[in-house]
């Protein structure tokens, strides 16, 4: 988060690790390295306003990193399978996911639950459909994209600092105890 990830605490999680960084608790206990982490890095902001104002799809993401973004957005792990076209990704209890950036018409979503089994359940995300295409099916989900995705992500943010109201001061002894 930010470019101090890179310039402060990857190298000194590096030096830890490598046994060059002798500071804080490191001297005391007498260590010698060892160990690993990860390190991950934020994508860029799925959803950005058009010149009107409207949320679309950031043109930084490609068709699969949409869907795998939109799948593990609504909890669904992203698997594409090989057979059916609309099952992009899978939950538990026989749940799927079906991400398209096509006008969903009552046509298609028949034709997708002809194939659908009693026992399976089905997502579909779409930016616009037929009205009443959600009620439709028991079984079939039918949300609108961007929608079901800006409420269960920060809106336009490619910088995730996090907003800490009152973070609590250490002075320098207490850091150098640490």
């Amino acid at each position: 988060m930010g470019e101090h990830a890179y310039t402060h605490c990857k190298i000194r999680l590096d030096s830890v690790i490598d046994g060059t960084d002798q500071s804080g608790i490191s001297r005391k206990i007498g260590w010698q390295g060892g160990g690993g982490y990860k390190f991950y890095e934020l994508a860029p902001t799925l959803i950005v306003q058009d010149k009107y104002g409207n949320p679309v799809f950031s043109d930084k993401y490609n068709a699969e990193m949409l869907v795998a973004a939109v799948a593990k957005i609504n909890g669904f792990y992203y698997a594409p399978d090989s057979e059916n076209f609309w099952k992009q990704g899978f939950s538990q209890d026989n749940s799927y996911i079906y991400v398209t950036t096509q006008y969903l018409t009552a046509a298609m979503l028949d034709g997708i639950a002809a194939e659908l089994s009693p026992m399976e359940n089905l997502l579909i995300c779409s930016p616009a459909f037929d009205i009443g295409l959600g009620k439709r099916y028991d079984n079939i989900n039918v949300r609108k994209i961007p929608q079901s995705v800006l409420s269960k992500c920060e809106f336009g943010a490619d910088n995730y600092n996090l907003n800490i109201v009152d973070a609590p001061v250490l002075d320098e002894e207490e850091w150098e105890n640490d």
